[in-house]
């Protein structure tokens, strides 16, 4: 399936590819365009649009986009739920949420800066997530 996002990605728009591509979708194609184009683009390529306005697979009240995935795709995986709050306060202005928030925050914010492109940075950064979820099926007792 096609997914597309804003580009110039940083905490969601990388933690939700990372979801997608380990859990959700076997062949995913990831596509990242200006925001006022993504709806656009999304039509044309038959892709599903996450983290923007107004859509299903976006931020709802206090939950981030990472949230929406697990709940459509019912991802009951503790660990993942442990993970989606370190994400959401990554991804919004709830840094203090956990102790790790800000920790993410600076480092997306990091990769985002050295990436030559979107497609780089999700490459650079799937390592960290992959770190991130064993953390936190060891914290869950799922390891």
């Amino acid at each position: 399936m096609k997914w597309i996002t804003r580009e110039k990605a940083r905490v969601d728009r990388i933690a939700c590819p990372w979801l997608i591509a380990r859990f959700i979708d076997k062949d995913p194609t990831f596509l990242f365009a200006p925001d006022r184009e993504v709806m656009t683009v999304a039509a044309r390529e038959g892709a599903i649009p996450y983290d923007v306005g107004g859509v299903e697979l976006g931020h709802h009240g206090a939950h981030c986009s990472f949230d929406a995935f697990l709940e459509k795709y019912k991802l009951e995986d503790r660990a993942l739920g442990e993970l989606a709050v370190i994400v959401r306060g990554a991804d919004t202005d709830a840094r203090q949420l956990t102790p790790e928030s800000a920790g993410l925050y600076a480092l997306a914010s990091g990769f985002r800066l050295i990436a030559k492109d979107d497609h780089d940075n999700m490459a650079r950064q799937f390592h960290a997530y992959d770190a991130l979820y064993a953390y936190c099926r060891e914290r869950t007792g799922a390891a």
